[in-house]
Formats: structure tokens, C-alpha cells, sequence
């Protein structure tokens, strides 16, 4: 069409990451859209802690986007998608600008919720690494959480707790 150019596409991995969200939640407000990407990026960056997404990993991130009031399967399948597409720059390069989402638009339950589910991630697959444990701790303190939330949220996986050197 004369004069009329189509949207660029974007970037980065945080800026798909958004417009799939976007697209699964068309009726939600700038915060939530804002709030839901950066839980879905977290769930990403957690799920590839230990440099592998394995499809346990995939199918329980798949899981906890589906509970997302609104979303729908084909919503969580979307966003799921953009997450395998583009795991490393999101685990790599963004988590911080996530948390900083979540502290500044999240109440403390919500903070609380999101730790809760990035652990019980970890944990989908039988065990939780250490790198794993590493990145729940920078991201619980990221979050503005204090150390015994963490303890606590993790206790409920402490049997598969490996040694640090153990992988």
C-alpha cells in the first residue's frame, strides 16, 4: 500500500517476547502485559539455568503459562514458542530488567508466586543443580524477597537438591 509500511520486526528477544504476549492477552493493560513477560522471561531464563531446556521443562512452563487468567492453550503454545526460539538471550541478557518489572508492578504475594513457580520449574525435572539454585537466589533477592522466602519455597524440593559439584 502506498505510504503505509508495515511494522518492523523486532530486535530483540525481550520485544517478541512481548508482542506474543500482547497477541495471547489482547484485552490486558500495559502493566499486566508487562507483568506476564516478564514472568514468562523468568520461567525461560530458570528452565535454561543449567544450559538445557529439557521438554519436561517446556511442557511445565506450558503448564503455568496456561494459568494465566485469559491466555488460553494457544495463547501459553504462542508465548511457549518465542521462549524455546529465544532462551539464551532472554536467560542471558534480560533477567534483570525482569525483575526490575516485578518488584516495581508486583505486590509481594505476586513476587512470592513467581518464586514459587520458578522453583517448582526447576525442580520438574527431578532435581535441582546448582546452577539452578544460584539463579533462584540472585532472582529471589532481585525480586526484593528475603533469603528465608527462598529457603522456605525450596524446602518443598530439598530431595532433589544435588551437591554443588554435582552438575
Amino acid at each position: 500500500m502506498f505510504g503505509r509500511k508495515s511494522p518492523p520486526e523486532p530486535q530483540t528477544a525481550d520485544a517478541h517476547l512481548l508482542l506474543a504476549v500482547r497477541a495471547a492477552l489482547p484485552q490486558a493493560d500495559a502493566d499486566t502485559i508487562a507483568i506476564v513477560s516478564a514472568c514468562a522471561g523468568l520461567l525461560a531464563a530458570v528452565a535454561y539455568a543449567d544450559r538445557e531446556f529439557s521438554a519436561t521443562e517446556r511442557e511445565r512452563v506450558r503448564g503455568l503459562l496456561e494459568t494465566v487468567s485469559g491466555i488460553g492453550p494457544l495463547g501459553a503454545q504462542a508465548v511457549s514458542r518465542v521462549l524455546e526460539a529465544q532462551v539464551v538471550e532472554l536467560s542471558t541478557v534480560h533477567v534483570t530488567r525482569f525483575t526490575r518489572t516485578l518488584k516495581e508492578l508486583g505486590d509481594l504475594e505476586l513476587r512470592l508466586h513467581v518464586l514459587g513457580m520458578l522453583v517448582e520449574l526447576c525442580a520438574s525435572d527431578g532435581e535441582l543443580r546448582h546452577a539452578e539454585v544460584v539463579l533462584l537466589r540472585q532472582t529471589a533477592s532481585s525480586l526484593g524477597l528475603e533469603q528465608a522466602d527462598y529457603n522456605r519455597l525450596q524446602a518443598l524440593h530439598a530431595s532433589k537438591l544435588t551437591l554443588p559439584g554435582g552438575s
